[in-house]
């Protein structure tokens, strides 16, 4: 049986996030450049969207470089923005062909000139696709993202008796989209490294040992496998969720369903 038929489409998670992680390893296994385990990488997106469009996920966010990556060598940083902006360039035909609208958040002020232009030109392009949604998450880091949301409440005046969650979720770089519900991270790294911290709170994680490039459509169908096959409780008794569906079986009642 394929994995894809193994894959309850009920119940697939809206928001799927990604951290792209063992590029410059995977290189380094051929014998070559780490700038060469980034370009390959790009396929690994390509199966990654295709993946999630099939299963009808409706959210796919990437992690494709973080404001710590400033910190690596120059050479690296310089190739790596070339590549992201030839890779938006070649893509962007089939993004639109397929349904696909393009959203990124981070520090996008402070990305290259050339990268920024291509980046909001694309999105512009694809802004009334509806099929899925394709979130870059471009020099962004948690620890920015949470910060530059505590300036907007400041500067906007609102007192702190009526900081709430929901006024901070309001004011972050996510807050058109719903929080993730499963988190992969490829190369048998585990942590989160600055990532959606905030958001995730109640996602599922999934570590594999697939570096990125080698990562592909049957592995993220392996990863919504493994997602519906754990009991999600939010807090609350194995008793109070159903299994099937995951809703407060009080609430259940009330509806008189």
């Amino acid at each position: 049986m394929e994995l894809f038929d193994q894959i309850d489409l009920s119940r697939v998670p809206e928001h799927v996030a990604i951290i792209m992680d063992g590029n410059g390893r995977w290189a380094k296994s051929q014998g070559r450049e780490r700038i060469f385990g980034h370009f390959n990488g790009v396929e690994a997106v390509r199966a990654s969207l295709k993946a999630a469009t099939r299963s009808g996920v409706r959210y796919l966010t990437l992690y494709a470089f973080s404001t710590e990556n400033w910190n690596r060598p120059k050479e690296e940083v310089d190739a790596l923005m070339n590549l992201l902006v030839q890779t938006i360039v070649g893509e962007v035909d089939d993004l639109d062909r397929n349904e696909v609208r393009l959203h990124a958040i981070g520090d996008l002020e402070n990305l290259p000139d050339a990268c920024r232009s291509e980046l909001f030109g694309a999105m512009e392009r694809t802004r009334d696709n509806e099929r899925v949604n394709l979130i870059l998450a471009l020099n962004y880091s948690a620890r920015w993202e949470m910060t530059h949301a505590v300036k907007e409440i400041v500067a906007s005046g609102i007192p702190a008796s009526r900081i709430t969650g929901q006024v901070i979720s309001d004011h972050l770089s996510t807050r058109s989209f719903p929080d993730p519900e499963l988190l992969i991270r490829t190369s048998g790294e585990m942590r989160i490294s600055n990532f959606l911290l905030w958001q995730i709170a109640y996602a599922e994680l999934y570590f594999t040992d697939i570096l990125w490039p080698d990562f592909n459509e049957q592995e993220f169908f392996k990863a919504l496998i493994d997602f519906q096959g754990r009991e999600r409780r939010f807090g609350k008794t194995s008793e109070q969720i159903t299994p099937r569906t995951g809703l407060n079986v009080i609430r259940r009642r009330k509806t008189g369903t």
